[in-house]
């Protein structure tokens, strides 16, 4: 299976319009979020409808929250998705029943910081079965993202230095007036923000989805440059 890159990620997309001025205006991925508790959850239906609207080069991402490996590769064959994000509370045994199709493991951190991360991927490890690429959320009890809340981006910062382990998407908390600062500090593989461009949850705000992008992709190319 071919695995689509991104560096800019709008998440928790309802609305086709929603998605197409996201990728208007420069998104590499676009985030489906299929946790029915979720307030930004959309129907497959109504997923399936606004992805034939989008480009084929719009990545895909399918949010999962606890879902069966069954109802996961049902939803992401069906509707042609790029990647499987987990992220609830979804133990390591499960990915290897997602085959081959390419997983983000979503974590929460919280003040045990990246000790309950590096013990996960040992796991995935013995399990057979790693996590392409893991994306770090603040921890809000009770809740599984979309919070608005900063991760902590000391230890981000560290785990993008680690050698051996998957890349990193940096989310919680990102908006257009801290994305620079997040990048610049963390150097992650990508970002992804949900209500940091949104005017209520699951409606985004055009403006600033565009200088969201603007100020990500602007940050990214300054720090490949420095680092070349």
């Amino acid at each position: 299976m071919v695995i689509k890159t991104f560096q800019i990620k709008i998440c928790g997309i309802t609305r086709a319009h929603d998605a197409l001025w996201a990728a208007g205006a420069g998104a590499d991925a676009v985030g489906l979020n299929f946790y029915s508790r979720s307030p930004r959850y959309i129907w497959p239906e109504d997923a399936r409808q606004l992805i034939q609207l989008l480009a084929p080069e719009v990545v895909k991402v399918g949010v999962f929250v606890n879902a069966e490996a069954e109802e996961i590769c049902q939803i992401f064959d069906t509707l042609g998705l790029d990647w499987i994000q987990l992220h609830g509370d979804e133990p390591p045994g499960l990915l290897p029943n997602l085959g081959d199709r390419p997983v983000i493991r979503a974590f929460r951190l919280g003040p045990e910081g990246l000790e309950p991360v590096l013990e996960y991927l040992e796991r995935c490890r013995y399990a057979g079965r790693m996590p392409e690429v893991v994306l770090f959320d603040a921890y809000s009890a009770g809740q599984y993202g979309g919070t608005g809340e900063t991760a902590p981006w000391d230890a981000c910062r560290e785990y993008a230095a680690m050698q051996g382990v998957p890349p990193l998407i940096l989310a919680g908390g990102l908006s257009p007036a801290n994305v620079v600062d997040a990048i610049r500090t963390v150097r992650p593989m990508a970002v992804d923000t949900a209500s940091g461009v949104e005017v209520s949850p699951g409606r985004k705000d055009p403006s600033l989805v565009a200088a969201f992008i603007r100020a990500a992709r602007e940050t990214f190319q300054h720090v490949k440059e420095q680092r070349d």
